[in-house]
C-alpha cells in the first residue's frame, strides 16, 4: 500500500509549550516536539491543554481543537498560529511557557508539489495564513505570497511570512481591498502558475471562481469544525463532484477542481 502523508503515531502525545508570541490578534504557541514525525506543509494537529481543559459548573472537558502546522524548526519544535474566538481557543491562546498540551498528529493530508513548470502562489486570509508558513518555508523564493486581513491590527501576522504582499479590506495596511484582487493580477501575469491557498470559505470560493475562470490549477485547505481527527465522527464532512469527503482523512487540502464550490 502507497502512503501519501506522513501518518502520526497512534496516540496523542503530551508535550511542553516552548514559547508564546503575539502578533496582534494572533498567538503562536511553540510546542517542543523533537521525537515526533515531521508534518507535511498542510498537515494539521487535534490540541488540547493538559490543565484547565473545560468550562461551566461541572468543568466538563472541551473537544481537542484543529490547527494546521504552522513551521517545523530544525529543533522539532512545532509552530501554531491560534485566535481567540470561543472558549477552547481562548485556553489554547492563554497558554504560557512551561504549561502542556496534549497533541495527536500530523493528520490528514498535505499540499502535493507544485506541477513542473508552475509559479506557486500563495494566498492566505486571517489565521489561514498558518499553513502557508511552512509550505513557504519548503518552497523558499520560488513562491509568490499574498494575504488578507481584516485590518492592520490583523495585519500584524504577516510579520509571519515577511515577504508576502498585503491586503486589508479597509485598506489601512497594504493594498486596500479583497487579497482576490491581488491573486486576479497574478493570474493575469501571462506565465503558468498553481494557486495553494486556506482561509475563510468566502476567500476560498472567490480563489476558487477566479482559478476556474483563469483555467489554473489550485489547491484549497478548508477550514471545517473537526470533532476527532481521524474520521469517526463525521463533522467535517463536505461535498465534491464526486461524493461526500471527510476533511480529517481526505483533506484538508482538497483540489480545487473537485469542488463545485466552497461553503
Amino acid at each position: 500500500m502507497t502512503v501519501d502523508r506522513t501518518l502520526a503515531p497512534l496516540e496523542r502525545r503530551r508535550l511542553r509549550v516552548a514559547a508564546r508570541e503575539t502578533f496582534g490578534p494572533y498567538v503562536v504557541i511553540s510546542v517542543a516536539d523533537p521525537d515526533g514525525p515531521a508534518p507535511d506543509p498542510g498537515q494539521f494537529a487535534m490540541l488540547a491543554a493538559v490543565e484547565r481543559w473545560g468550562g461551566g459548573a461541572d468543568e466538563r472537558p472541551f473537544l481537542p481543537r484543529a490547527f494546521s502546522v504552522a513551521r517545523r524548526h530544525a529543533s522539532g519544535y512545532l509552530d501554531f498560529v491560534l485566535e481567540d474566538v470561543g472558549p477552547g481557543t481562548e485556553r489554547l491562546c492563554a497558554l504560557r511557557p512551561g504549561e502542556e498540551v496534549w497533541l495527536l498528529g500530523p493528520l490528514g493530508r498535505g499540499f502535493a508539489p507544485p506541477r513542473a513548470g508552475h509559479r506557486p502562489v500563495l494566498v492566505g486570509g486571517g489565521v489561514g495564513i498558518a499553513p502557508l508558513m511552512i509550505w513557504g518555508d519548503v518552497l523558499g523564493d520560488a513562491a509568490t505570497t499574498l494575504l488578507g486581513f481584516r485590518d492592520a491590527a490583523h495585519a500584524a501576522g504577516a510579520a509571519l511570512i515577511p515577504a508576502a504582499r498585503v491586503a486589508t479590506d479597509d485598506g489601512s495596511a497594504g493594498h486596500h481591498g479583497l487579497v482576490t484582487e491581488l491573486l486576479a493580477a497574478e493570474l493575469g501575469a501571462g506565465d503558468p502558475v498553481e494557486v495553494f491557498a486556506c482561509g475563510p470559505p468566502p476567500m476560498l470560493e472567490a480563489v476558487r471562481a477566479l482559478c476556474e475562470e483563469h483555467d489554473v490549477p489550485a489547491q484549497l485547505a478548508l477550514e471545517s469544525g473537526m470533532a476527532c481527527g481521524f474520521g469517526a465522527c463525521f463533522g467535517c464532512v463536505v461535498p465534491t463532484r464526486d461524493g461526500y469527503v471527510r476533511l480529517c482523512v481526505d483533506g484538508p487540502v482538497l483540489d480545487a477542481g473537485t469542488l463545485a464550490q466552497v461553503g
